[in-house]
């Protein structure tokens, strides 16, 4: 999927259109379209996006998607692990995942064993008891709701009041 952009008096004119879309207007590729390459928005774990709009600049003779990011700073990154650490350790039974770590290159809680590969129709949970992955027993099916209590290793009615 190749993508060019109009320019006029080495400015951007347009947004960046298909080259297929091009071929089918013009039955060639017009002198004053250049070759286009999007980049998608940046997420990177420890970065901030200053900004929600992207630009289209020329980097190295190809216009392309310019974001403004920059590296968060060591408080902020502090921060973030803190706050992920912290909602971890605050979720009902957190103690059945005392045994995860947390992995600072991702920003997240990770187990100490990976999770299986997933089998059709088998929910693995992490038990704390075992510090492993384990089957759990099949949700029962009928107008309740359940939710998993991970210390009695079963399914029990949820109670919304």
């Amino acid at each position: 999927m190749n993508l060019y952009i109009e320019i006029e008096n080495g400015a951007i004119k347009n947004h960046p259109a298909f080259e297929k879309n091009l071929l089918q207007a013009f039955g060639s590729i017009p002198a004053h379209w250049e070759p286009f390459t999007r980049v998608e928005r940046p997420n990177g774990v420890y970065q901030v996006l200053e900004s929600e709009e992207v630009v289209y600049a020329k980097v190295n003779n190809v216009w392309t998607d310019v974001w403004a990011v920059r590296d968060m700073t060591a408080e902020e990154k502090t921060a973030k692990q803190q706050a992920v650490i912290s909602a971890f350790n605050e979720r009902e039974y957190a103690s059945n995942w005392s045994a995860w770590v947390f992995d600072e290159v991702i920003c997240a809680m990770v187990p100490p064993i990976p999770r299986p590969e997933p089998i059709e129709g088998v929910r693995m949970f992490w038990c704390g008891a075992d510090n492993n992955w384990k089957e759990a027993p099949t949700c029962p099916v009928d107008e309740n709701q359940y939710k998993f209590d991970f210390f009695a290793w079963q399914w029990v009615l949820f109670n919304q009041g």
